[in-house]
């Protein structure tokens, strides 16, 4: 199951009360005040890790606390600190305020850790009052709360390229052939129900990650077919390869490619920004060449490159892969933040 949207609930550990005591030895006269000040609380620490695609675990575990500190003890022991709670996420993860909305960390690299709770102070003990006016002190201080937020947890997967187009436009078929990803392949829309990620490797040890989506309709920003929702998952990317289906299935290739531009426009205009490649997909069982050749004299009019390739035969394909990587690495990072 793939979950990109979580809120859950982190409570860093309480701070541990101050002790009230005083010494009663036997050679000791006057003792005096000896209540140690309580341990601190533990923090609440996010970890990112590339070993997670999901925040599936956090469906399941909204709950996350540090441990509290321990109290002070008498002869000025100091009570331990609590243990600091480190959760991991997967990189690609932003973390918000659910309260107030506030983007409070992105997540771009395997090993970056953030304080999202931070642990509450320990309480002084009696000992800590004493003055040479006020020798037997019986103050002594709670310990300081923890913080407790509700967080929302959004994940935007990494990835180079991202693939947009129609349902069944041949996506999760050249992802398959480009890369080892095997995602579901069928003869009927919406067979991609999730994202799926693909490593494409080069000879000269080139490499670069596509995403695959599902597909989109006309009105998905609306909420029609599977919706918008699965677009942050390419508001990463480089580069964008918006696949059009040339089989004789009675629509308008250029009509398809404006309606999928209209669905990106409405859902971000960073998207719109990404430099995209049309590819004119099933070539092998295309009939009518008047279709392909007017989504090639629009894609020239719009000022992108075209490409044919069949993932069925092959046709294309090894030409359609060096130019995404030439593109890719000709892109700048900053084109891969999200706007």
């Amino acid at each position: 199951m793939f979950i990109d949207e979580v809120r859950i609930l982190v409570k860093a550990g309480d701070g541990g009360n101050g002790c009230l005591a005083f010494r009663r030895e036997k050679f000791v006269p006057r003792g005096g005040p000896s209540g140690g000040d309580g341990g601190r609380g533990g923090d609440v620490i996010f970890v990112a890790t590339e070993h997670q695609n999901t925040l599936l675990q956090f469906r399941f575990n909204p709950e996350h606390k540090a441990e509290r500190g321990r109290h002070g003890e008498g002869s000025n022991r100091t009570g331990a600190e609590g243990h600091t709670l480190e959760v991991r996420v997967p990189v690609g993860t932003i973390v918000y305020d659910e309260s107030t909305g506030a983007r409070l960390y992105d997540f771009t690299h395997d090993g970056e850790r953030f304080t999202v709770a931070r642990g509450g102070r320990g309480g002084k003990g009696n000992a800590r009052f004493a003055t040479s006016t006020h020798q037997a002190p019986t103050e002594h201080e709670p310990g300081r709360p923890g913080e407790e937020k509700r967080l929302r947890l959004e994940l935007k997967l990494l990835a180079d390229v991202g693939l947009v187009g129609f349902p069944n436009a041949g996506k999760s078929t050249l992802i398959s052939r480009i890369s080892a990803a095997r995602p579901k392949i069928a003869d009927y829309p919406f067979t991609t129900l999730e994202p799926n990620l693909g490593v494409v490797e080069f000879p000269d040890y080139r490499s670069f990650v596509v995403a695959d989506i599902p597909g989109l309709i006309e009105g998905a920003h609306l909420g029609h077919g599977l919706g918008i929702q699965f677009l942050r998952h390419i508001e990463r990317t480089r580069l964008l390869v918006h696949l059009v289906d040339m089989s004789d299935s009675g629509r308008d290739p250029v009509e398809d490619f404006e309606i999928i531009m209209a669905e990106l426009a409405s859902f971000s205009d960073g998207l719109l920004q990404k430099p995209m490649i049309v590819v004119a997909s099933k070539m092998d069982v295309a009939q009518d060449p008047a279709r392909v050749e007017a989504l090639r004299v629009h894609a020239a009019k719009v000022d992108m490159p075209f490409f044919e390739i069949s993932s069925a035969t092959g046709q294309g394909i090894e030409k359609l892969k060096y130019a995404m990587a030439d593109r890719v690495l000709a892109a700048p990072a900053e084109a891969a933040s999200p706007s």
